[in-house]
């Protein structure tokens, strides 16, 4: 079991639990039992090892205060916005013969063993955390999940796990599953076009081949030519039409001077 070194707490202000963190203390508070609450400092570097496991607060310690042992449990952890350090722990006393409900962790064993997962399975795990009722003085560390001969397919459910005894699940009408072994996920990527067919495509649209007539717009080039030719002949109409009115037209005939009679 693990042991927590702690010192009693009379005094609690602002300040004074300001001063506890800087000398190496986090403030913490033992409930539970037929004692009363407890202030306590407890020593920051007999917890940091296990503060940030996943199975912290499922785990029981022997703590000593002042030299008398004492067996608790963890059971909320307040941390600092800021720095993220823990500034404050609860513990809850165990008593003998009392039962409690906990969130268990949960660990797969035996990856290597599974022939679903050799064959590119995938394990998708539905609970991480299963909630059983224990004996105080019975509380598991984790709950072991065993994957030797699962296949893609197989689900694994709470009846597959061994259990210590009186450890029952709280969720009790009904066989629920903590994972199962999914088939591989296979994205297609979209095909590509041939290269050759897409870089002769392209060419054939740039450029014509030398010495072809050009076929990108014929109709286009065909038209203009024409319009061109049209503009020259009116042209050449008005300027023959100008040509043929200067020709008709005469000078007036000189009216002769009246004769003197």
């Amino acid at each position: 079991m693990n042991n927590i070194k702690a010192i009693k707490r009379d005094k609690s202000s602002t300040g004074i639990n300001n001063k506890l963190r800087r000398e190496g203390y986090i403030p913490a508070i033992i409930y539970g039992g037929k004692n009363p609450n407890q202030k306590i400092s407890v020593e920051k570097n007999s917890v940091k090892n296990f503060i940030n496991s996943e199975s912290f607060l499922s785990k029981v310690f022997e703590m000593n205060i002042d030299g008398k042992n004492e067996k608790v449990l963890p059971r909320e952890i307040a941390y600092n916005v800021i720095s993220e350090e823990p500034i404050h722990i609860d513990f809850m006393r165990i008593v003998a013969g009392s039962k409690i409900i906990l969130q268990i962790p949960v660990k797969f064993k035996n990856h290597s063993d599974s022939p679903g997962l050799k064959r590119g399975g995938v394990l998708n795990i539905v609970r991480r955390k299963v909630e059983l009722k224990c004996p105080a003085d019975n509380i598991p560390d984790e709950i072991e999940v065993d994957l030797a001969g699962t296949d893609i397919g197989d689900s694994l459910k709470i009846t597959s796990v061994k259990l210590s005894d009186n450890v029952t699940p709280t969720i009790t009408d009904r066989d629920f599953v903590i994972a199962t072994v999914a088939p591989p996920t296979i994205i297609k990527e979209p095909e590509k076009p041939a290269e050759g067919e897409a870089v002769e495509g392209a060419e054939g649209e740039t450029a014509p081949a030398d010495g072809a007539s050009p076929t990108a717009a014929p109709g286009k080039e065909g038209e203009a030519a024409k319009a061109k030719e049209g503009d020259a002949s009116k042209k050449d109409e008005k300027s023959k039409d100008g040509a043929g009115d200067k020709k008709d037209k005469k000078p007036a005939a000189e009216k002769a001077p009246p004769k003197k009679k």
